[in-house]
């Protein structure tokens, strides 16, 4: 597997975040927001493609991946929301694209509904931003996140591991698998896992999901037709709710679109970043 580095450090109010950026400077920006559980590390395809044209920014949001974990923590999508507010202003972008993955879909909405953020154009990829959302596996750790952190390491990391494999419809490679599982391991990570699910809570999409008749921006929502995490339907619904919106359907991709689809995806989406506005 190729490698994947942030370089970059930013300190947010949730703590410490870190990113990187790919492509020439001052070329049309592209930010990627990654979900949960996951990290930028599932756009490594996609930024190297979408970066022989564009300078593309990618960041692990507090308390996942390789940024900030730490007890007490707020990583909740209020939380993300802000951070994500911030560091466009710390990179100064005005009105860059924006391409969200699952949760990352609802921090971006919620950065530009609720805290001014501007995009030139949003690219929605099986977002979390309708009701009901999250499985009875997601809402049962939630509702017991503390039992869970005590569970024995190697019973931790077997629940994660099954959980992140449960998110690819054709089954993830082996070497992908253990990436996406490890910053959730040892003893920063297992409480990190449980607290990010803990936080999620569905009071933040229902804030905003009543106001998406008001994006007033070229939107594409893509879905993942084999996804077991969100049901396709909800991608129907959410175009529904946004003037002008486009679905592109993906066959054969469960709800980690970007390792089960990497090419399709990307294909979309290199499209839809360059069209004129």
């Amino acid at each position: 597997m190729s490698e994947w580095h942030l370089s970059e450090t930013f300190r947010s109010t949730s703590g410490d975040v870190r990113w990187d950026s790919l492509g020439e400077p001052g070329r049309d920006p592209v930010v990627l927001l990654h979900g949960t559980p996951f990290s930028s590390y599932v756009w490594r395809a996609v930024a190297r493609a979408l970066a022989r044209h564009h300078q593309v920014f990618v960041w692990d949001m507090p308390g996942y991946g390789t940024s900030e974990m730490a007890d007490g923590q707020d990583v909740s999508l209020a939380a993300q929301g802000k951070v994500f507010t911030e560091l466009l202003a710390h990179w100064g972008l005005d009105e860059p694209t924006v391409v969200a993955h699952d949760f990352g879909g609802a921090v971006a909405l919620r950065a530009h509904l609720l805290h001014g953020a501007r995009y030139r154009a949003l690219a929605l990829v099986d977002p979390v931003a309708l009701a009901p959302w999250g499985s009875p596996f997601f809402r049962l750790v939630g509702e017991h996140s503390e039992v869970f952190e005590q569970l024995p390491p190697v019973l931790h990391q077997a629940l994660v591991r099954e959980y992140v494999s449960s998110a690819s419809s054709p089954g993830l490679h082996p070497a992908v698998l253990d990436r996406l599982v490890q910053p959730w391991l040892g003893e920063l990570g297992q409480p990190a896992f449980y607290r990010q699910i803990a936080q999620a809570d569905q009071c933040y999409t229902d804030e905003v999901q009543d106001r998406y008749g008001e994006l007033d921006l070229p939107t594409l929502i893509c879905w993942g037709q084999d996804d077991t995490w969100i049901p396709p339907a909800k991608g129907h619904e959410l175009a529904a709710r946004i003037p002008g919106a486009r679905l592109e359907p993906i066959p054969g991709a469960g709800h980690l679109v970007q390792e089960d689809a990497a090419a399709e995806l990307t294909a979309v989406l290199a499209d839809f970043v360059r069209q004129p506005r």
